[in-house]
């Protein structure tokens, strides 16, 4: 069977929003701030599936997120100990007989900020939120990613980067999107974190 890496995300600490978003969404073993986490996104879905199996059966990581969808898989493990995670990596590459740098380069598909949000649409995507409310008066940045995988760690720099709410997150299927509010500054602050990771990891 061939194998595309879509993506490979280490994160070497999870933010606290971050986390507590994971946990609230995942069906797994819930993350905590400060873990190690690493998002491994593929072609074919099922794959992912035996992917899970080799990360458990090699190391002591626990999953929080396995989604298979039509076209993609996604797993998401963590660990205290980041070498636990790595570890696993490793024997997920080993067995796939791909490199983490063989993955997709990420892009920004598109983004844009959306400045003084009005009442009535801090109500629509409060509808369909699954972390914090945007607040009317707010600012809001939205973020599209491909592969998807890579709008969780230009949420996890963001976070890093300023004082902002994360109000929603999809880290699957074709596009990754990410949704943000704050007030302008501290949201323009996330925007620039959250592009230059992607624009720094497209380059390398």
């Amino acid at each position: 069977m061939s194998v595309t890496l879509r993506g490979y995300a280490f994160l070497d600490s999870l933010q606290p929003q971050l986390a507590a978003f994971t946990g609230t969404t995942a069906r797994g073993f819930l993350p905590l701030a400060g873990q190690a986490s690493l998002w491994v996104e593929t072609a074919p879905g099922m794959i992912i599936n035996r992917v899970t199996d080799v990360a458990l059966k090699a190391t002591r990581s626990v999953p929080a997120v396995q989604v298979v969808e039509r076209a993609f898989g996604l797993l998401e493990i963590h660990h205290d100990d980041k070498g636990e995670v790595l570890a696993a990596g490793d024997a997920i590459l080993s067995y796939l007989g791909i490199r983490a740098e063989d993955g997709m380069k990420p892009r920004v598909v598109s983004n844009q900020v959306i400045r003084a949000i009005e009442p009535y649409q801090a109500q629509i995507i409060n509808r369909n939120r699954r972390g914090m409310m945007l607040i009317p008066g707010q600012s809001l940045f939205i973020l599209e990613t491909e592969p998807a995988v890579w709008a969780v760690a230009a949420a996890n720099e963001a976070e890093k980067a300023a004082e902002v709410n994360l109000v929603n997150l999809r880290p699957f299927g074709a596009f990754g999107r990410l949704w943000m509010g704050g007030t302008e500054s501290e949201i323009d602050s996330a925007r620039e974190a959250a592009i230059a990771a992607i624009e720094a990891l497209a380059g390398a």
